[in-house]
């Protein structure tokens, strides 16, 4: 075939769109005039996957916890949960990422000393083997990875911005920024928590890239570290070579088998509200971890759409405010944080259909759990307070 008919026009006027123009298209759709706009909508769809938990989570107290008077203490206990979360969100966004610039150092300080703590007694709180959980007070503990996250990304959007340039020099500019995230990685590998540390390393990793970061020295960063911490896992941690085993078939878990069947047995519009037969038989953490497969089995297919559908919207929305942003460390603050909350979604889907080895992670917004619920309300409040900025201006763009 010749070169002229190769790059000749399709007939009847078709042309067969390269991926640099299919991305072209999709950026030119989703920026916004005003990055109000998908704010809001954005906001709205946070509201809703937190009105979507709180039933879910109704539900499932209705069939586990014994009389009337804990049913009601627990289901208040979670809409307090939830009031507190839209609280911080709201006073996140007033703040907004440039409102807390100038205290990124000290938060960055203050995480990795909460993840010291983690292996320190008596604030460590040990549960299931692992040192995931720091006790602020009797009967109150707190996960400092899940903060570490969003303070790293915030950290690394300053330092990006700041460095301009000079961040595509390997070792003044790159290397001292890969060795902090490293050092955040291991302390969250080490309690033992691979997942939670891996959601860390590729937050940053694609933050750092977005940032301006070369693309060779962070993929060789990704498969050093992150291929690294897997395969030592998979040989010297039993727990973790027990996942990797199940994922690919060769043993069975009766949570994860059980999770899978969840989804399958609630076919289009589910069992019912609180009529689970897997959650009947006492799995643990239906509520948390495999929250998705909970709502597969009681609402069904009606349901897990539903959530599909508010997560996509979270992902709409999350590309449209980011692209109309205007002052670079706030859009690039905004798009790590919304990273870190949708990847942690997409995690948990995947885990409980059986796309990917088992992890305890939470579906944000709808699973039990107090730190995942604030923390993402946080990240997500600072992303919208960064539209605050952006509206405000009037300059093309803006580096810091």
């Amino acid at each position: 075939m010749s070169v002229a008919k190769k790059n000749a026009p399709m007939a009847d006027g078709l042309h067969q769109l390269t991926f640099g123009e299919l991305r072209r298209k999709v950026v030119e759709a989703a920026v916004a005039p005003d990055p109000a706009t998908p704010a809001l909508k954005l906001f709205c769809v946070v509201l809703a996957l937190m009105g979507l938990g709180l039933v879910v989570q109704a539900g499932h107290a209705a069939g586990t916890v014994e009389g009337f008077g804990e049913y009601v203490s627990s289901v208040k206990e979670h809409m307090i949960f939830r009031g507190a979360g839209i609280l911080a969100l709201v006073a996140a966004f007033w703040i907004g990422p440039a409102g807390i610039r100038r205290f990124i150092p000290f938060l960055l300080v203050s995480s990795a000393l909460l993840l010291v703590m983690v292996y320190v007694e008596p604030f460590s709180a040990r549960l299931n083997g692992s040192r995931r959980w720091v006790t602020l007070l009797p009967g109150l503990t707190f996960q400092p990875s899940e903060l570490a996250r969003i303070v790293l990304v915030l950290w690394i959007a300053d330092r990006c911005v700041r460095l301009g340039e000079g961040l595509r020099d390997f070792r003044t500019g790159l290397l001292p920024i890969l060795a902090v995230i490293v050092t955040l990685f291991l302390l969250v590998a080490g309690e033992t928590d691979l997942g939670g540390s891996l959601l860390l390393l590729f937050c940053s990793i694609a933050t750092l890239w977005v940032g301006g970061g070369k693309m060779t020295h962070l993929a060789l960063s990704v498969v050093a570290f992150g291929g690294g911490a897997i395969t030592v896992g998979a040989a010297m941690i039993p727990y973790i070579r027990g996942r990797v085993d199940m994922f690919f078939g060769a043993t069975q878990n009766e949570q994860v088998a059980s999770s899978i069947d969840a989804i399958s047995l609630g076919g289009f519009d589910g069992l019912g509200l609180s009529h689970g037969v897997v959650r009947q038989g006492g799995i643990p953490y239906l509520n948390s971890d495999y929250v998705f497969s909970q709502i597969g089995e009681e609402l069904g297919l009606m349901g897990t759409g539903l959530v599909l559908i508010l997560l996509l919207a979270f992902l709409w929305f999350s590309l449209r405010l980011v692209l109309s942003i205007r002052c670079r460390y706030q859009a690039l603050a905004a798009f790590g944080l919304l990273l870190s909350v949708s990847l942690q979604a997409m995690i948990h889907v995947q885990v409980n259909s059986g796309l990917a080895p088992p992890k305890g992670m939470t579906l944000p917004f709808i699973s039990d759990g107090g730190t995942s619920l604030l923390v993402s309300s946080i990240a997500v409040g600072l992303a919208l307070g960064a539209s605050r900025h952006a509206a405000s201006t009037s300059q093309p763009f803006e580096e810091s």
